[in-house]
């Protein structure tokens, strides 16, 4: 299975993520769709180079909307840190733990796992609160 994510680097609130048994770039699409249908367009949106990002499918969605594209360098695992913390917590925290059989039960646990890692687990960085709180914090303040 292949996930994907879009956070917001600030807060590190999960805004959105999509679950495909095929590396393809519509879910990736589909997802960035539903982050900004909910959660505004932003100015910049950095990935990775992988194939599903350097596709024109997506890259001619980011251009539709004004959004600026930033991609990592080829060997730079640190410029994704950031995103990949949030794998490497999940995996530990949830997919480790759970060892889901089905799709239907894997696509479940990520669910509960995002709205915990969104509402209720605190995390250092952000002087242990948690990323809803410093994202709508923000948020009301423009």
């Amino acid at each position: 299975m292949y996930l994907v994510a879009i956070i917001d680097l600030y807060s590190r609130k999960v805004l959105s993520w999509r679950l495909s048994n095929t590396m393809d770039s519509y879910f990736c699409c589909e997802c960035l769709n539903e982050a900004i249908s909910f959660f505004g367009t932003p100015e910049i949106f950095n990935t990775d180079q992988g194939s599903q990002f350097t596709c024109s499918d997506f890259t001619e969605l980011l251009k539709s909307f004004k959004i600026q594209i930033s991609m990592d360098g080829k060997g730079r695992a640190l410029d994704n840190v950031y995103i990949e913390r949030l794998w490497r917590t999940l995996k530990y925290e949830n997919i480790f733990l759970y060892d889901y059989e089905t799709v239907k039960e894997l696509r479940k646990g990520i669910d509960r796992f995002f709205k915990f890692y969104n509402a209720e687990r605190f995390h250092q960085s952000l002087n242990y609160k948690v990323p809803d709180d410093i994202y709508f914090q923000r948020a009301s303040s423009f």
